[in-house]
């Protein structure tokens, strides 16, 4: 019998796995990053278009001027471009414009949740590791979410996650509370 070919996993900079097996799992990524890139990208189109457009209507537009909108625009997108969550059996990676950030799921030892006018989740494991999301992207994306709940749960019960099990907790009764709502309008039992 042939050997049987098999493409090898994409390797995320910056992520680490564990084992032969783990290798071997397709990535699980944030479903609604594609989206959010083109809204900033259009965003940040939409006012160096509205800057230049202005500039040529009044005759001030140079190449300096130009530049500088164009630049501005530039700006503008790598500011509004979340960073790319994807997960990987016990890592989870977020990529921004700047750095890779990667946490081992299982090892967690700090979770927190800072509430504000941009929420946000900030996992640490054991080896320094840190990834900050918003907690939106776990909601909207159940995969994601079912990898997150799974490290924490064996961090928890490895007894390294001392902070955070209550944070944890409350997204998963909002996970679950908007699934079942979710389910209700779908089956018209709302």
């Amino acid at each position: 019998m042939a050997p049987r070919m098999t493409r090898p996993a994409r390797r995320i900079p910056g992520a680490r796995t564990t084992s032969r097996s783990a290798a071997h799992r397709p990535w699980t990524h944030d479903s609604g990053w594609a989206g959010e890139a083109r809204s900033a990208a259009s965003c940040a189109v939409l006012l160096s278009g509205l800057l230049l457009a202005l500039d040529a209507a009044t005759g001030r537009l140079g190449v300096g001027r130009a530049l500088l909108w164009l630049g501005l625009g530039v700006l503008l997108f790598a500011v509004l471009t979340p960073p790319r969550v994807a997960a990987h059996g016990t890592v989870l990676v977020s990529r921004g414009p700047v750095r890779v950030r990667s946490v081992r799921l299982d090892r967690l030892v700090a979770v927190r949740r800072s509430d504000g006018i941009a929420p946000r989740l900030v996992l640490r494991d054991t080896s320094g590791g840190e990834v900050v999301l918003d907690p939106e992207v776990l909601v909207v994306n159940p995969a994601l979410w079912r990898l997150v709940a799974a490290g924490a749960r064996t961090s928890v019960d490895d007894g390294r996650l001392l902070c955070g099990a209550t944070a944890l907790r409350r997204l998963a009764e909002r996970i679950d509370r908007e699934t079942a709502e979710g389910v209700f309008k779908a089956s018209g039992l709302e």
